[in-house]
């Protein structure tokens, strides 16, 4: 077969990608095998490959591939989320370009337009995860809201709201105005931004008193309906049962007294608008406040917001600090840093509103989770440090706000008959809640143009959290084939940043809809970060275009380069040259393959050296295989790709290949030739998962293969006892032929003029080697001698002692003014470390470790001198 003289990733990851499609290499059904299985974090269907997914998938990847080796039944379910806000603001966007509000069009008309997005732009983000060469079942690709998906959803929703679990509730809520909808507090997040308290002045009704008050939102004076004062606050004794007039609107409200009010914070006394915050909102209600919101669901001021009606919150805060200050209510303003929530998806400043919502109790439910993680170890964490973190939220849980007022996603199966607030019942089907109406209402006489559904759609993460069970219909058939086989599922691999969104969650759904839990282990990648340390995103430029760098490197390099920057749960400090580092170990591998196929084959008696390397090299990949297998049981699988990546770059091709390779133009016996393909194969296997492209195309050039010889299904090397003496004879032999090799460049000696080498062996190493170092080193002999060779240049390896005689090539008066001048500077060295060692101060107070890193430096400088002495007498 002829082999390129280049490696050239894109021909053949097309090719091999095609080829493992083809024979339905990744498709995983039951059977008699152990399974395996992983389902993927589903990405946003509006999503592209970035940084991030390029590091998850990678990192799934290689697990399954590593698995599918070992001979279990891999399965690994690929799919896609449906994100209900960022794919609605993608329609709205889009509807907003053909000239079509979303206001003016009828909910079964959006969803249309919503589907049909979906169906053109919904698959790209899979499309390039081949790319990447991510083996995923892509027979078993899921949509959160594919029928089934959608119908457990539903299924659970219904259940779970029989069960007590999920109820309606009037309630202060997370308000996203861009997105118009609500959000979970864990999908808040808060920031430090700079702003201004207000200080303001209040009259206080039927005398010429004043009252000063210090807001940060100066707007929403217009929704206040009392002023709080504490009752131990002697400063307003005064005021006790007085009533205050708001500025601009002159609403006259109570002054009410309340133990919650800080004494020491702004003036003591606390304006109460219950409808736009959460602490307002309580003691409103102890208090039998009025409620009054100013905001409309855009936060522009309604009709409460007087003549500043339809105009935007923040323009109002400035207009009305003009107008308090013009009408003599602004007192001063002074600079003040708050801390802001924010929308974890459109980054809009989220508005505190009341609302009715529908909730889910999670005090009960995440009980068994808790246990899971953190006493029983049924879950584990990697790392074990986001075990801190987890049980902050879960034990500081509140209940979860699952309706969101979108059109794109499950809309809530409750179905309303009247205007009253219980006048409603949940079913999975329309025809069924009319059933369940009738006998509410106790009214024969409803049909089915009565009812009238709910309009929000549940969260997105009410969906994905039953991911692990969905995708194999297990909330629909509890008991089907699939569900009984694949789960709970093995590995879970995700980013910390979701641990609260979706890994708890599964967690909490897996204990109430299956008594267990949805995986085995979690492993967190870190965050993909620049070499500045900052976190990759579109906004800063900062991001590589992920096909880009799959062009420029190949699939293999950027996988390489990816897992060599990232450390199990740290950030990863992305450094695009480690995919050139990637792209070189491919071409290394490549031509050393080049080079082994190159060589004439004959029927010759084998070499002892050849021999000998080849049985080191084994010791060495079994040694290394263990260290592999270590790494992954701790999930370090760059500390695993950089065991196999020095195991082949170091011992395959620097030594091994060196100590079987024959003379030039000469041929290789073939007893080496079939030994060292055999290990070139095992090689093969370990990289497989980390370079799936390059090792397939090597590994079906090395002989025919048929399709059930493909790399992808052949298997992985197994354990064999280590021989550890193998291994301390080679690195010993290594030690002696670095000798030989320095002073062959110090002295600048040929490597084609050979040299004779003495020995002076106290050291217990075996002397069968020494054919290894000859044909590494161009020694013609090795002899041993029992005392000195005069005249001859020397190195130590331990206690060894090694002789080479000078030849005639050596400027003998040149080489000792060499090593006299090196003798100066060490014994310069020396002296400097004996003084520090001999001064009492620096030794009773240094600590012991550093004590400890003079002494060696004093020893080895004495070591040095003795040679340097050596060499010198033997030259002399």
């Amino acid at each position: 077969m002829n082999i390129p003289s280049k490696y050239e990733p894109q021909k053949v990851e097309d090719h091999w990608y095609g080829y493992w499609m083809k024979y339905n290499y990744f498709h995983s059904t039951p059977d008699e095998r152990e399974p395996y299985s992983i389902v993927i974090p589903p990405p946003n269907v509006t999503g592209v490959l970035h940084m991030g997914h390029m590091l998850n998938n990678t990192i799934q990847d290689v697990l399954i591939r590593k698995a599918r080796l070992m001979g279990k039944n891999a399965c690994w379910v690929p799919g896609t989320d449906h994100a209900s806000i960022a794919t609605e603001a993608k329609v709205v966007a889009k509807l907003k370009e053909q000239g079509i509000n979303k206001a003016d069009i009828s909910r079964e008309e959006f969803l249309k337009h919503a589907w049909d997005w979906k169906h053109e732009y919904g698959g790209v983000i899979l499309e390039q995860l081949k790319k990447l060469g991510c083996s995923c079942d892509w027979d078993r690709t899921a949509f959160t809201m594919d029928a089934n998906m959608s119908a457990s959803v539903i299924k659970v929703f219904v259940d779970l709201f029989n069960k007590g679990l999920i109820y309606r509730g009037y309630r202060m809520v997370n308000w996203d105005p861009q997105a118009q909808t609500t959000l979970s507090d864990e999908e808040v997040i808060y920031e430090e931004k700079q702003g201004l308290l207000y200080y303001l002045s209040y009259s206080i009704e039927g005398s010429n008193e004043k009252v000063t008050i210090a807001t940060t939102r100066p707007e929403t004076i217009l929704g206040d309906t009392a002023i709080c004062i504490n009752p131990n606050d002697e400063r307003y004794n005064h005021l006790k049962g007085k009533n205050a007039i708001v500025p601009i609107c002159n609403r006259v409200i109570p002054i009410i007294e309340d133990e919650y009010v800080d004494i020491e914070f702004g003036t003591g006394c606390l304006k109460v608008t219950p409808a736009h915050d959460i602490n307002d909102m309580a003691l409103g209600e102890k208090h039998n406040l009025e409620t009054i919101d100013i905001f409309n669901a855009d936060a522009t001021l309604n009709s409460f917001g007087l003549h500043y009606e339809g105009q935007d919150r923040f323009v109002v805060r400035k207009e009305i600090k003009r107008e308090l200050e013009e009408k003599g209510f602004l007192i001063k303003t002074e600079n003040y840093i708050n801390n802001v929530g924010t929308s974890e998806r459109t980054k809009a400043i989220i508005e505190p509103r009341l609302s009715d919502q529908w909730f889910m109790k999670m005090e009960d439910l995440v009980k068994p989770a808790i246990r899971a993680v953190l006493e029983t170890d049924e879950v584990n964490f990697y790392p074990k440090k986001f075990e801190n973190t987890y049980r902050h939220w879960m034990e500081n849980i509140r209940d979860w706000n699952i309706s969101r007022q979108l059109w794109w996603g499950q809309q809530i199966p409750a179905y309303y008959y009247g205007d009253g607030q219980d006048d409603f019942v949940v079913s999975e089907s329309r025809t069924e809640a009319l059933e369940l109406a009738k006998s509410k209402s106790q009214n024969p006489s409803l049909a089915l143009e009565d009812l009238r559904q709910d309009e929000d759609v549940v969260d997105t993460w009410f969906s994905s959290w039953l991911w692990p069970m969905a995708v194999f219909n297990g909330i629909l058939e509890p008991d089907n084939e699939d569900i009984k086989y694949y789960y709970p599922t093995s590995d879970l691999v995700t980013a910390p940043d979701i641990i609260f969104f979706w890994v708890a969650r599964m967690i909490i759904s897996g204990y109430e809809y299956r008594q267990e839990k949805p995986f085995e282990n979690v492993y967190f990648t870190g965050i993909v970060r620049d070499k500045q340390r900052r976190k990759m995103s579109k906004s800063l430029g900062n991001s590589p275009d992920a096909l880009k760098l799959i062009d420029n490197y190949g699939a293999d390099g950027v996988r390489v380069g990816l897992l060599l920057s990232s450390a199990a749960g740290n950030d990863l400090m992305f450094d695009e040259d480690l995919c050139q580092q990637g792209k070189n170990f491919a071409n290394k591998i490549w031509n050393g393959f080049r080079l082994l196929k190159g060589w004439e084959v004959v029927d010759l008696p084998q070499p002892k050296s050849s021999k000998l390397g080849i049985s080191w090299y084994k010791a060495k990949f079994d040694q290394t295989l263990g260290e592999i297998e270590d790494h992954f049981s701790k999930y370090r699988i760059s500390d695993a790709l950089m065991a196999i990546y020095k195991l082949v770059w170091d011992d395959y091709s620097s030594w091994l290949l060196e100590i079987v390779k024959p003379a030039y133009q000469q041929p290789i016996d073939r007893t080496s030739f079939n030994k060292v393909i055999e290990i070139f194969e095992d090689n093969l296997k370990l990289l497989h998962p980390f370079m799936p492209f390059l090792t397939e195309e090597v590994w079906q050039h090395i002989a025919e293969r048929s399709p059930e010889e493909a790399l992808i299904v052949s298997q992985w090397p197994g354990k064999r006892e280590v021989d550890v003496s193998l291994i301390k004879e080679f690195d010993f032999a290594t030690e002696v032929i670095s000798g030989i090799r320095t002073i062959r460049k110090e002295k600048n000696i040929p490597m084609k003029e050979s040299l004779e080498l003495s020995i002076l062996k106290t050291e217990k190493n075996a002397k069968d080697w020494d054919v290894v170092i000859g044909k590494l080193t161009n020694v013609s002999s090795i002899s041993y001698v029992d005392t000195a060779v005069e005249g001859a240049l020397t190195f130590r390896v331990k206690s060894n002692e090694y002789f080479i005689p000078i030849s005639g090539a050596l400027d003998v008066e040149a080489e000792i003014k060499k090593i006299k001048e090196e003798l100066k500077y060490i014994k310069g060295f020396l002296l400097s470390v004996q003084k520090k060692l001999s001064n009492e101060r620096f030794v009773n107070n240094a600590p012991e470790q550093v004590i400890a890193i003079e002494r060696k430096k004093q020893a080895d400088a004495e070591a040095k001198i003795e040679t340097l002495e050596k060499s010198l007498a033997s030259l002399g």
